[in-house]
C-alpha cells in the first residue's frame, strides 16, 4: 500500500525555473510562471525597427501577437547575440500586461529550486549583473 505522505510534495521539489544560457559561463534562471512559450524562429521573422537601442532587435509576430525581440545578454551588458545566425532561441515572457521575446543563446530546460536556496549575488557574480538579479543559486559547480 502506498502512503500519500511518502510522496514528494510540490514544495519539496521547489519552484520551476527556465534555464537560459546567456554566455558560455553565464546562466540565468527565469521563474517559469513568467514564461509563456519557448520558440526557435528563423532570423527573417524578426522585423527590424530603425533607431532603436542595440538590445532591441525589432518586432516578432507569434500566433497573431506582436511583441518586442530583446537581446537579453546585450541588455545586461554581456556579449550580444550574433546577428548573423539563421535562427534564434526565444523565450516569450509576460511582464505585467506586456509580452516580450527574450533572444538568448540557448534554452537548457527547466530546473526546480526552493526559494530558500536563493542567496545574495554580491561577491558571487559580476557587479554589473547584480542590480538585475533577485539572487543566485549555487548548483554543484554552476552559479545560476
Amino acid at each position: 500500500m502506498l502512503e500519500l505522505s511518502t510522496l514528494p510534495s510540490k514544495k519539496k521539489l521547489g519552484e520551476p525555473y527556465l534555464k537560459l544560457q546567456l554566455e558560455a559561463k553565464t546562466i540565468a534562471l527565469l521563474p517559469l510562471k513568467q514564461a509563456q512559450e519557448v520558440i526557435v524562429i528563423p532570423a527573417k521573422r524578426i522585423t527590424q525597427i530603425p533607431n532603436m537601442a542595440s538590445h532591441i532587435w525589432g518586432l516578432l509576430n507569434q500566433r497573431n501577437r506582436v511583441f518586442w525581440g530583446i537581446d537579453l545578454a546585450n541588455l545586461l551588458g554581456l556579449k550580444p547575440i550574433s546577428p548573423n545566425l539563421q535562427q534564434y532561441n526565444i523565450a516569450i515572457i509576460r511582464v505585467e500586461e506586456m509580452s516580450l521575446g527574450l533572444i538568448i543563446n540557448e534554452i537548457q530546460g527547466v530546473l526546480r529550486f526552493n526559494i530558500d536556496e536563493i542567496q545574495s549575488p554580491l561577491g558571487v557574480v559580476s557587479t554589473n549583473l547584480a542590480p538585475y538579479l533577485k539572487g543566485c543559486i549555487l548548483d554543484n559547480s554552476e552559479v545560476l
